[in-house]
């Protein structure tokens, strides 16, 4: 996985943690869940890297 994804993952993990956060603070359910749905697509884009880099070794 080179570092540009590890960082691009990172980055939209992060994003989708305030995301969901701010929904949270101002009881914006779909905000909420928007940035569930950020987290979760990060997540796997991350296992998807992780499994390729276990192949390419």
């Amino acid at each position: 996985m080179s570092t540009t994804d590890k960082a691009k993952n990172k980055a939209e993990d992060i994003a989708g943690q305030a995301k969901e956060k701010f929904g949270q603070v101002t009881g914006d359910d779909e905000k909420r869940n928007e940035g569930k749905a950020d987290q979760a697509k990060s997540n796997l884009k991350d296992a998807g890297e992780k499994v390729k880099d276990a192949f390419r070794h």
